[in-house]
């Protein structure tokens, strides 16, 4: 299966439909009237695809077992087609695509074997997805230029050459793939007044200005004593999103000191300078985290 395990959990939703087509007006009425006999069709379809929707990873080798948290199934019949219509939410790490379409293909399973008996035509058509919402694509954001970012390594001993930067390069290469320019990289050392400098004049020209490093409990690490008197707001649940996403994968996560605040328009981060817990604090608020641009900028501001 694929690894989901660097993903946030979403609100996602489904729908998928399937198509039954009899051949004749009996069969219809039959299923209207419940006088199929092998039972009720439309109800007996219905529970078959409830118990499929919650087991579609027993029959897809690459689905993830998913928490279902909700399910519905209707049914529209025009002429001589009963038409499925299946609905499948949950609040996970991955969509429910799949499980939709699964569980309108059981339904749909699940009247052919009860029709069969008086109806030897019956035709299984159109599985399809008809929407998904909660991935990526719901959560894109459109700016009209391209957003610049400074990342700067905060630690005396890269400084120095005596170890190598790795937590920068990943927070570089994450920003790229978010279609994120770094227009500076910079290793600095781990002093209150070099990184405040920093801040004040990255701030004038770029949107986002992330400092990785020096964010532990050692009296050494000083990025958030250096951060904090110049931000003109904090931003909380930044913070609290990315220390819970670091908690659910290592206990230390909670003794890291993540600060995110704003300063005139630009976004001001400070993330944990271990390779794990830089590339965890990427991946717990973005993309998202760039929806905060339309909001300084004045737009969407009941997103709040």
């Amino acid at each position: 299966m694929v690894d989901i395990t660097h993903k946030i959990n979403t609100l996602r939703a489904a729908t998928a439909t399937a198509i039954v087509k009899v051949s004749k007006q009996e069969t219809i009425d039959a299923v209207v009237n419940n006088l199929v006999p092998k039972g009720n069709v439309l109800e007996m379809a219905k529970t078959a695809g409830l118990f499929a929707v919650k087991n579609t990873h027993l029959s897809i080798p690459d689905c993830h077992p998913i928490p279902i948290e909700y399910t519905s199934v209707a049914y529209k019949i025009e002429e001589l087609s009963i038409h499925i219509i299946f609905d499948v939410k949950t609040v996970y790490k991955t969509g429910v695509e799949v499980e939709a379409m699964h569980g309108a293909s059981i339904v749909a399973l699940t009247m052919y074997d009860m029709l069969k008996p008086i109806d030897k035509e019956i035709e299984i058509s159109t599985i399809r997805l008809v929407q998904k919402e909660g991935g990526k694509s719901s959560f894109k954001n459109k700016f009209p230029g391209v957003i610049k970012a400074a990342v700067f390594v905060c630690s005396d001993s890269v400084f120095t050459g005596d170890k190598e930067d790795r937590s920068g390069k990943i927070i570089v290469e994450k920003l790229t793939s978010y279609g994120v320019e770094t227009g500076h990289y910079e290793i600095i050392p781990d002093e209150i007044n070099v990184i405040q400098e920093k801040v004040k004049a990255f701030t004038k020209e770029h949107q986002l200005v992330i400092f990785t490093g020096g964010t532990g409990l050692s009296p050494r690490d000083v990025t958030p004593e250096a951060l904090s008197p110049l931000l003109e707001s904090r931003i909380p649940g930044i913070e609290e999103a990315i220390r819970n996403y670091g908690q659910q994968r290592t206990p230390y996560a909670m003794l890291s000191r993540t600060v995110a605040g704003t300063l005139g328009k630009s976004v001001v981060l400070a993330v944990p300078g271990s390779t794990n817990g830089a590339r965890e604090s990427m991946d717990a608020v973005f993309p998202h985290l760039l929806h905060v641009f339309h909001i300084l900028k004045g737009k969407n501001h009941d997103s709040l």
